[in-house]
């Protein structure tokens, strides 16, 4: 089943998060993933936020997303992401997934 990856970024040091960015769409394309939304400018609609930038991705399931999540060739790239936003990244299920 789906699964999505939601990324909320506060950036800390935009040159290292563009290396970072730069190098993404190379990485990422060799998985099977999608990427389906990034936004610098995401709307609050309820509570409060100090993210700058929403990222949205999905994969076919969650073994498709962790194979691109610990690859060597993201890992290495990520090195620029951790030095240039805080992040705060989460796993969310699709519709289907049994708890």
């Amino acid at each position: 089943m789906t699964v999505y990856v939601v990324a909320q970024l506060k950036f800390s040091d935009r040159a290292a998060y563009d290396r970072y960015q730069a190098r993404f769409m190379d990485v990422f394309g060799r998985y099977s993933g999608t990427l389906l939304a990034a936004d610098e400018h995401p709307q609050v609609l309820e509570g409060q936020s100090d993210r700058e930038k929403v990222v949205l991705m999905s994969f076919p399931d969650e073994s498709a997303c962790q194979e691109w999540a610990q690859s060597p060739e993201y890992l290495k790239i990520s090195e620029d992401r951790h030095a240039g936003a805080e992040t705060v990244t989460l796993l969310v299920k699709g519709l289907g997934h049994r708890t």
